[in-house]
């Protein structure tokens, strides 16, 4: 019923209203808490749990909608490079060329027990966790929150993902994106896959990308041959790989990596990975010293040969062959190779010794000396040594100094000559290899081969170059028998026949009165060996030393020269060699020291 306007609207009694509140509360304050809780709390609780679900709906479909958004990133540029490896004839390592210390091998090259060990050593559930570790997750977010400690304990998947696919930046926001992926990551690969990328991506230490360079930094040796205990020995690295790394050189740091190596076999021979024979047997391995020794920057200068060559035969460049992945096999006898580096350096130490210290024209004076060493009709370089120390002097004296060759090419004489020989002819100051190539002409009775450094090129395990020598015929039978006779007539010592067989001392010329003769080796009872030293200069003005030792099977010459600063800046100009001691003495000893160590003999 309406009101009637005008009329005055109904008083409301507050005062009532307003005294029945008071008393509702004064009851309510006399009720205990406790039975106040327990009447509501099952209202309570249902909208606690109703908040939570939501919560819990909201995160998870946060989960899925970030889960499906996330996409499997590519490897970063660095972590695909691969280095170019060099090895020496019998698959020794020489050295690498490339930005990243890194070749890829398949996982079926990797022994089985060298992948337990690194998931004993990292991740003991990786064959069966789905690629995160939701405690080592926990304990990451809880630091962040917290701002304690960083930590770490993440699965082979993370480590994987955050070493080639993401950047080692610690975040909640780059762990929860490396969590994600880690899982996307198991889901969608093999755990075969991830393995293999996780072991041709991780850090050793002494600036090893993966497990196929670490495994030859440490121990010389390809992944395949790794034995347990090596095995064991890098899986144990890995955890710091650059404290690890000095193990072998640093008895605190060897001790250390020791203790945890035994841990690790402990952990497989437990697991089954190895037998309890296997673990008894184990011992610590031995690793290879570090820093590498002086002889290790000396190989550049065969790997700057070997490099050049394999490009070209590649039709590649230079930096396309470093990045390449390739394994270069080389002619080179590392072994060899070494020998004759220490063999210089104390031929070297002995003239520093006897000679003249004082005399000014010494000390502005550098001594050069180059060896090559040659397979006479086949053309194969085995031995190239170009300078004491390539950091200091880049320069390839054996390949790329130009040498007077004075009296060197005489015993050809008036033989006429035909291809690469005749250019040799025309040059006033060849290169000791391409000397060396002439002499072994003359060894291979006249069949001229060119010097190569390179027998085949492999890549991901195929084969992709193979060297077939190149040969020619520049001097006939009689020819060759000619010169190789006025080698003999006009050198020191002379040729040696038949008495190579019965060990009697080569005859010596008054040349070198002194010098030891080379005794026989079962390579020279073969066959005849011939001696021949000449050079530019003559008496007590020698400039060019060449000393030379061969038989059908090598060609060795030694080379020595000298120069000095030129007038104009960054020149040089050729020098006297020093006369004490003498230097025909010095070159023909130095021959036959590296002759010998060539052949086996003893002496």
């Amino acid at each position: 019923m309406k009101r009637p306007s005008g009329s005055p609207r109904p008083r409301v009694r507050t005062g009532v209203r307003t005294r029945v509140r008071t008393r509702a509360r004064a009851h309510l304050r006399r009720i205990p808490l406790r039975l106040r809780l327990r009447r509501t709390r099952g209202r309570l609780l249902r909208r606690l749990l109703l908040t939570l679900l939501a919560l819990i709906a909201t995160l998870c479909t946060a989960a899925v909608v970030a889960y499906r958004l996330t996409d499997i990133p590519d490897p970063h540029p660095e972590t695909v490079t691969q280095s170019t490896v060099f090895v020496d004839d019998k698959g020794s390592y020489l050295g690498r060329r490339g930005p990243v210390d890194r070749q890829e091998v398949p996982l079926p090259q990797v022994p089985r027990y060298v992948q337990d060990a690194v998931i004993a050593a990292e991740n003991r559930s990786f064959r069966t966790d789905d690629g995160v570790s939701p405690r080592a997750i926990a304990r990451a977010v809880l630091a962040s929150l917290t701002g304690g400690e960083r930590q770490g304990g993440s699965t082979i998947t993370q480590q994987y993902v955050k070493n080639a696919l993401l950047t080692p930046e610690q975040s909640l926001s780059r762990k929860a994106r490396e969590a994600l992926i880690a899982i996307k990551l198991d889901r969608t690969r093999s755990k075969d896959d991830i393995l293999a990328g996780y072991l041709n991506t991780v850090y050793f230490g002494r600036g090893s990308a993966g497990i196929q360079a670490a495994s030859r930094n440490y121990f010389g040796v390809d992944t395949r041959n790794l034995t347990v205990s090596q095995g064991a020995a890098l899986a144990s690295i890995v955890n710091i790989p650059s404290y690890y790394e000095k193990a072998g050189s640093d008895p605190e740091v060897t001790a250390t990596l020791k203790t945890r190596w035994a841990w690790v076999l402990d952990a497989m021979a437990t697991s089954g990975a190895i037998t309890a024979r296997q673990r008894a047997d184990a011992t610590f391995p031995a690793f290879r010293f570090y820093p590498p020794g002086t002889t290790e920057g000396q190989r550049q200068y065969m790997i700057d040969v070997a490099a050049k060559e394999a490009a070209d035969r590649l039709g590649i460049t230079e930096d396309q062959l470093a990045r390449g992945g390739y394994t270069v096999h080389t002619t080179f006898d590392l072994a060899l190779q070494d020998a004759t580096t220490e063999a210089v350096k104390n031929s070297r130490d002995r003239e520093v010794n006897k000679g003249n210290k004082d005399d000014k024209d010494d000390k502005d004076t550098t001594l050069h000396t180059a060896v090559v060493a040659i397979k006479p009709g086949d053309g194969a370089v085995r031995l190239l040594y170009g300078g004491s120390d390539y950091a200091r002097q880049p320069f390839n004296d054996a390949v790329g100094g130009a040498v007077e060759a004075g009296e060197a090419l005489d015993p050809f004489g008036k033989v006429m000559l035909d291809g690469p020989l005749t250019e040799l002819r025309k040059t006033a100051a060849p290169t000791p290899l391409k000397l060396a190539s002439a002499y072994a002409t003359v060894a291979a009775n006249g069949l001229y081969a060119t010097p190569y450094t390179i027998t085949k090129i492999t890549r991901d395990g195929r084969q992709v170059y193979t060297a077939h020598p190149d040969t020619r015929r520049e001097l006939d039978e009689k020819e060759a028998f000619m010169v190789d006779a006025q080698m003999s007539k006009t050198g020191t010592p002379e040729k040696t026949t038949e008495k190579a067989t019965d060990q009697t001392p080569d005859k010596v010329t008054d040349r070198a009165p002194d010098k030891e003769a080379i005794p026989s080796t079962p390579t020279a009872q073969k066959a005849p060996q011939t001696f021949f030293t000449a050079g530019a200069g003559g008496g007590i003005t020698r400039r060019t030393l060449w000393s030379t030792t061969q038989n059908p099977q090598l060609i060795l010459t030694v080379a020595l020269f000298a120069d000095r600063p030129g007038e104009k800046k960054n020149t040089t100009v050729p020098a006297q060699l020093p006369n004490d001691p003498s230097p025909v003495e010095s070159a023909e000893e130095t021959a036959a020291q590296i002759w010998r160590l060539a052949t086996g003999g003893t002496g």
